[in-house]
């Protein structure tokens, strides 16, 4: 009976092992089954004219108040004092006397954040295009409108994404039918009828956006994943050759790669090359030292950059985040404060010294060994959920920067 049972457990570690195989061989064709809807693309019927006016159209905007998730002001974790620095007593034992280097995300509680500091810092307006929050395996090829938990899902992304920009006077994101997160992952010609149907509501919000704010008022442009994918496309289509690039101070577009080669040069704006430099665009895609970005960069070899030219193995464009500038290597040391969400993601506190980032070669975003972030990070060490929120502080920082550089330059 015991050789049966040790029979069964080898087998069981066989499959085991063989599944894993296949599933690393086999996980994009997986991935789309899984995610990609079945069905045929449904045309979606114009939004009203004036669909933006109502506030339900919006995660954020002026006037929502403490509802409004943007808004969110994370606690400054308060680091526990490191034993390093203490003495220890001359009769303390020898394993006490060489105590290890204190864990950098030990706290013994939190104080209220405080925001960036504010001197001489212009009004300034926001416009935050969400990431795919509608992630229903096998649905619809777009998210229908007031879908709750679509909703609810965008708002506590928008907490830890958008809410490093809270120094604005005006923070906007809108609502709009997403297009699925599997027409990302599929070739197939109804991915970008839904990615285009997801376009026009994002346009549409904009132009209310424009029409909203003041003429003279500088414009941030923001979005991660598929909201960048959107903050780029309205980069070409909306902002380039018009008054409104003269406007913009900055255009933060993490989690979509961007080629340097067959993208870039097709923008308005170039790559952020130094701390401080206005109408600049910064994008980065987080990834741990040890992790897998096959898939991915698979994907991305295999579609075709803004020039109409394949973006094939060309490197993907990398500005640091803690560094401001195009590539380069930061050590964690220099972290502001990553925003360590808890187990429910819906709150967290900034740990500073805790993630350092490198960019690679190929234009990911190396983070070292990172801490513990929980449910959100993704198969292959992908951080793409906690890209803004690894480095919350220094993009805070960041964006404080840029656009008082605009105004400095415009006053000159």
């Amino acid at each position: 009976m015991a050789r049966k049972f040790l029979y069964f457990i080898a087998v069981c570690i066989v499959l085991v092992i063989v599944g894993s195989i296949a599933l690393t061989i086999w996980s994009r064709e997986a991935t789309e089954i899984a995610f990609v809807p079945r069905g045929e693309f449904v045309e979606q019927d114009p939004l009203a004219a004036n669909a933006y006016q109502d506030p339900q159209m919006w995660y954020s905007r002026p006037g929502l108040g403490t509802g409004d998730p943007a808004r969110y002001q994370p606690a400054i974790a308060e680091t526990a004092p490191d034993p390093a620095a203490r003495t220890p007593s001359p009769d303390a034992p020898a394993a006490e006397q060489s105590l290890d280097r204190h864990d950098p995300l030990a706290t013994t509680g939190s104080v209220t954040g405080e925001p960036a500091d504010p001197q001489a810092l212009p009004e300034f307006a926001v416009f935050f295009v969400p990431p795919t929050s509608y992630i229903q395996a096998g649905g619809d090829w777009n998210a229908a409108l007031g879908d709750a938990t679509t909703d609810n899902r965008a708002r506590l992304f928008l907490r830890g994404l958008a809410s490093p920009f809270n120094r604005a006077d005006e923070i906007w994101a809108p609502k709009y039918r997403q297009a699925a997160a599997g027409a990302f992952l599929t070739d197939r010609p109804e991915a970008q009828q839904a990615i285009d149907a997801a376009y026009a509501d994002v346009a549409q919000a904009f132009d209310y956006f424009l029409d909203s704010i003041a003429d003279d008022k500088p414009i941030v442009l923001a979005g991660h994943s598929q909201g960048a994918s959107h903050i780029l496309r309205l980069l070409q289509e909306k902002v380039a050759g018009t008054p409104v690039a003269e406007r913009v101070a900055a255009v933060y577009a993490p989690g979509w790669p961007i080629s340097v080669e067959h993208d870039l040069p097709v923008l308005p704006f170039p790559a952020c090359a130094a701390p401080g430099q206005p109408q600049c665009l910064l994008a980065w895609s987080a990834f741990s030292d040890d992790g897998d970005a096959d898939m991915i960069m698979r994907r991305y070899e295999a579609t075709v950059g803004y020039d109409g030219e394949p973006r094939g193995d060309g490197p993907i464009l990398c500005v640091n985040p803690i560094t401001g500038g195009t590539n380069g290597t930061a050590p964690a040391s220099a972290n502001l404060g990553t925003l360590v969400p808890d187990d429910t993601l819906s709150k967290g506190e900034l740990v500073t010294g805790a993630v350092p980032a490198r960019c690679g070669d190929n234009g990911l975003l190396y983070i070292g060994d990172p801490p513990e972030l929980g449910q959100g990070v993704l198969p292959g060490g992908n951080y793409h959920v906690y890209d803004i929120p690894l480095f919350w502080k220094n993009v805070q920082e960041d964006v404080i920067a840029r656009v008082r550089a605009w105004a400095t330059a415009r006053a000159s």
